[in-house]
């Protein structure tokens, strides 16, 4: 038995906030008992009267910053925040402790609404609140995860978070950069570099920092290559041994300074959507039309994550990533969503969305995209609703009257179950596109049908593309389809790097 099989379906399952919320409740749990076999330099209750604080405030002051900006609270970034914090300062029953902790609350709240520009927060609400309380009270946070006692625990959660997460170079390049700049100063006063490595893995806050602090989406760059630029940055700022005069680098100081740059390359927007119209596309499937409050550019097949504000949210959240499923060409932002049985809290209220809804969408990302040379061969192979990256992709290019070399496959189960199959059908008479439908019910194929049946397979791929191997494949649909046919795919002989897959960054 493959026991990463029922790991991944538990990832499949669970977004990536909620993936941290449950490792974060996960490291007090382990926290509080290893504080009562005194191997941390706090009691029990002290870390437990210091979480509770820092949850009510977290809340209460994101709960009434929402309400003046009139936005969706979003409750589950603060309780994360909150955790974070009790994390990272060590409790004390002190009241001049308490009220670091409540400052801390009440300024990483703060920041998500004061510190931002077109409702884009700038900083990492935890890693901003700390600076400012080191630099305004001279109280610092002491990173008390960072020790050998909890090393094991944050490692085995934080690799979890990793492989959900699906962005290595990020990880990685903070890693090596944290590292390579530690061995330098450390060969500069003739450490031993292995022990050196031992100690900076154990007993600081590397193995959380990276997977925590550094992977949160919304101050991070949404490209590869920033990304890595951004992990470089942080990592090499991440030593203790940076300073600026008399001001030595903490690790709440180098995420500050990543997220300046994380800014500067990263979409500077955050819309608010007016909902238009609902319209249905098959038995399960269904467009969701919204009127931004702004212009903005994206480029086809690239997603968003949506907001739906809503009471009791189960545990997937009250945030999604959708792929825009309109062109840049169109007004109106389209999201095209299928609905499965029993649904979750936020699906039932988008299906519930009336005109007097507001819906928040920001985190443009994924490179999901056209390639920049019109004359590159491509393939599309789509499955279920993965095949709204292709609507976004062939309409923008009949609006630009622009033909390329393009076969399609798109597998649903029965007939009903096409969506947008007149804008294909369009592109196929007008641009040339090869548009292979493909039932993959036997039992539901309609006498005279021409298109494919049964599912899809390699060879059927060959014989339709002959040229498969001069071909880009664009693979978009449930994670076994797309697993499936990457495998596939290798197995034939095309190279991994003309192999796109549309999937977001495990936050979904």
């Amino acid at each position: 038995m493959n026991l990463l099989k029922p790991i991944d379906y538990f990832l499949n399952r669970t977004t990536m906030y909620r993936l941290v919320l449950y490792f974060l409740i996960w490291l007090l749990a382990v926290a509080l008992v290893v504080s009562a076999l005194g191997r941390l330099p706090f009691s029990p209750w002290a870390l437990l009267g210091s979480t509770l604080i820092l949850l009510v405030l977290a809340w209460a002051t994101n709960t009434l910053f929402a309400a003046v900006w009139r936005v969706p609270a979003n409750p589950e970034s603060a309780i994360i925040t909150a955790l974070i914090l009790a994390l990272i300062i060590t409790p004390q029953l002190t009241t001049a402790n308490f009220l670091f902790l409540g400052w801390a609350a009440v300024l990483s709240m703060a920041a998500k609404y004061l510190l931002a520009i077109k409702q884009k927060h700038l900083f990492n609400p935890a890693a901003i609140a700390v600076v400012i309380t080191a630099l305004a009270l001279n109280q610092s946070a002491s990173w008390w995860i960072g020790t050998a006692a909890m090393a094991p625990f944050v490692l085995a959660g934080g690799w979890l978070i990793v492989r959900k997460i699906r962005r290595p170079g990020l990880v990685v390049s903070f890693l090596l950069a944290a590292l390579i700049a530690t061995s330098l100063f450390g060969l500069a006063r003739g450490a031993d570099l292995p022990s050196l490595w031992w100690r900076f893995v154990l007993n600081t806050p590397l193995l959380f920092f990276a997977c925590v602090m550094l992977t949160e989406p919304l101050t991070t760059p949404p490209t590869r290559l920033w990304q890595i630029v951004y992990g470089a940055l942080v990592g090499a700022l991440f030593a203790p041994q940076i300073h600026l005069g008399v001001i030595y680098s903490t690790p709440e100081l180098a995420l500050v300074a990543g997220n300046i740059l994380a800014y500067l390359a990263s979409p500077k927007f955050k819309l608010q959507l007016r909902f238009k119209k609902k319209v249905q596309l098959t038995p399960d499937t269904y467009d969701f039309v919204f009127t931004p409050d702004r212009p903005f550019k994206f480029r086809p097949g690239q997603y968003l994550e949506w907001t739906l504000g809503h009471s009791w949210p189960d545990s997937r959240g009250n945030r999604r990533y959708f792929t825009i499923a309109s062109s840049p060409t169109e007004e109106d932002l389209i999201m095209g969503v299928k609905f499965y049985q029993p649904g979750s809290s936020f699906k039932r209220q988008l299906m519930n969305i009336n005109e007097q809804t507001m819906i928040s969408a920001a985190q443009l990302a994924g490179h999901f995209t056209l390639p920049e040379n019109p004359s590159a061969k491509l393939v599309f192979i789509a499955g279920g609703i993965g095949i709204t990256p292709f609507r976004s992709m062939i309409k923008w290019l009949l609006d630009q009257r622009q033909p390329r070399d393009i076969t399609m496959f798109y597998c649903a189960r029965t007939p009903a179950d096409f969506a947008y199959k007149n804008i294909f059908d369009q592109a196929a008479a007008t641009l040339g596109l090869n548009i292979i439908y493909t039932i993959t019910d036997t039992a539901a194929v309609p006498p005279g049908w021409r298109g494919q049946s049964g599912q899809l397979t390699e060879a059927m791929i060959r014989q339709a593309v002959p040229d498969y191997l001069e071909r880009i494949f664009y693979l978009s649909g449930p994670r076994s389809l797309v697993d499936n046919f990457k495998r596939v795919l290798r197995r034939s002989g095309v190279s991994g790097k003309n192999i796109k897959t549309d999937f977001f960054p495990g936050f979904a």
